[in-house]
């Protein structure tokens, strides 16, 4: 019931869009779902593939490094009670400052694709962090005291109990990040600095006034944002099939 309330969503969502554009709806510049369909299929694999591929390279390093750094300052946190106010603070910072302001500045120091990955794991980072740090925190207390009167330290306490009990909330906090790698990758992308990318070609069909295009590439981006959010689904149910059950 569940997959087929997301089946019958989806195509709900189809019908609209196909009213809003037989409508005309916005001046006529919302195309069916089949001028759009047909679009895509002309443009083929040589524009869509190498821009899905660069894209998605971006996302996954900024994936990688942010939630990297997120779940290393978690964890931290948790060992080091003292340095959360600065943590939090860092957390907050990162997620409150307007990242397209940053965005110019490390296009300028760094240049390449470094904006895209900064802005990719920059968008990652606070959620994973508090997910991460609301997980550890949620370890089951007689768990803990267990470990300890068998003579183990913090870290065994770490390893053996709370971060077993913080995989639901790490998972559902990755969840959210991966469709947010894939904004941040196409924002950085917008700043300029690349000649490829979902990004860079959103841009060049905008100015094209290419319509069809432009909803192709958004739809590209769209499943890509959904892509990792399945890549991590599965993984959570490899890994730790409980989470799952617990997210139910």
């Amino acid at each position: 019931m569940r997959y087929l309330g997301g089946l019958l969503g989806l195509l709900g969502l189809i019908i609209g869009w196909w009213i809003l554009a037989a409508a005309g709806v916005a001046g006529g510049t919302i195309p069916s779902p089949w001028t759009v369909v047909r679009t895509m299929f002309t443009d083929g694999w040589d524009l869509y593939g190498p821009n899905f591929r660069i894209t998605a390279e971006g996302a996954l390093k900024g994936f990688v490094w942010g939630n990297t750094l997120a779940i290393g300052l978690a964890i931290l946190v948790v060992l080091i009670p003292p340095i959360e106010p600065l943590a939090t603070q860092l957390a907050i910072l990162s997620y409150c400052t307007p990242l397209l302001a940053l965005g110019p500045i490390i296009l300028v120091v760094f240049g390449g694709r470094t904006p895209t990955v900064f802005l990719a794991a920059m968008y990652c980072f606070f959620t994973t962090m508090v997910g991460t740090v609301t997980g550890l925190r949620s370890a089951d207390r007689t768990s803990l005291d267990l470990v300890r009167a068998y003579g183990g330290g913090r870290w065994q306490q770490l390893y053996r109990v709370q971060i077993i009990a913080a995989l639901p909330n790490i998972f559902a906090a990755l969840k959210i990040a991966a469709p947010s790698a894939v904004l941040g990758a196409i924002i950085g992308e917008y700043l300029g600095g690349v000649d490829s990318g979902i990004g860079v070609a959103l841009t060049a069909a905008q100015s094209a006034y290419n319509v069809p295009r432009t909803w192709g590439m958004a739809l590209a981006a769209a499943a890509l944002a959904g892509l990792g959010y399945a890549v991590v689904a599965l993984t959570a149910r490899l890994v730790a099939p409980w989470t799952a059950q617990e997210a139910r």
